[in-house]
């Protein structure tokens, strides 16, 4: 199998060029460089991160998946038929097609003008935020020691959308997550030279490690009893 060396200039070029060349003619004249200077490296980095995660964090029944280029005919808008960004991902197996939205995992993606990782979720149930707001309303001072590490660094910040109209957190360090109606931990940067070596593993398995007693709690949510009134 062939290491991951990092991804190249001609990534960036043929994801510009891609997202200015939409179209089918164009892709498949230039598919060689795709598989190439795209998929293969993508390939190979979500293989190595994997492998170093599954090292280290066993038990936990992960898999990884690199995304298609091609988007669903569902959501070809525009008569353009090609995403403009790759990403693997590192998750539990899902049971169908939709799960894999509703549940937290660990990604990486790259687009023409930036990449990013994390952990997060695509879309969360809104049961599973119901069942996280009634984890902090039971305890939070035990939630308020999970995320506190978050706190000391600068690797990751909290995204998501939140409700229009404030829910009552049980503290002060929790409101930012009680308000959430999905959320990920996402660390985003424009292009970098640490994107074209082989050191981008490192970075990758390092910050996966760091959030890994965050995912061990969110991924336990839904196996939580129905609160009982949606908050």
């Amino acid at each position: 199998m062939t290491a991951f060396e990092g991804f190249s200039p001609a990534t960036l070029e043929f994801l510009w060029n891609l997202r200015f060349n939409n179209n089918k003619e164009w892709f498949e004249a230039h598919k060689d460089g795709f598989v190439r200077e795209l998929q293969m490296p993508m390939k190979a980095l979500g293989r190595e991160v994997f492998e170093r995660i599954n090292a280290d964090f066993g038990g936990r029944g992960f898999i990884h998946k690199v995304s298609r280029i091609y988007k669903d005919a569902r959501r070809v808008k525009g008569g353009e038929p090609y995403r403009t960004n790759l990403w693997f991902s590192i998750e539990r197996p899902s049971n169908a097609d939709a799960d894999w939205t509703s549940t937290p995992v660990f990604w990486f993606e790259l687009s023409h003008d930036n990449w990013s990782y994390g952990l997060g979720y695509y879309s969360a149930r809104a049961e599973t935020m119901a069942k996280l707001r009634t984890r902090m309303d039971k305890n939070p001072k035990a939630f308020e020691k999970l995320i506190a590490p978050l706190e000391k660094q600068h690797e990751f910040a909290l995204n998501g959308a939140e409700y229009a109209r404030k829910k009552a957190a049980p503290s002060e360090k929790t409101e930012a997550w009680y308000n959430k109606k999905t959320f990920s931990l996402i660390h985003e940067q424009a292009h970098s030279e640490e994107l074209f070596s082989p050191e981008l593993v490192n970075r990758l398995a390092a910050g996966y490690a760091f959030l890994m007693p965050l995912y061990d709690y969110f991924i336990t949510l839904d196996s939580d009893p129905p609160p009982v009134s949606a908050r």
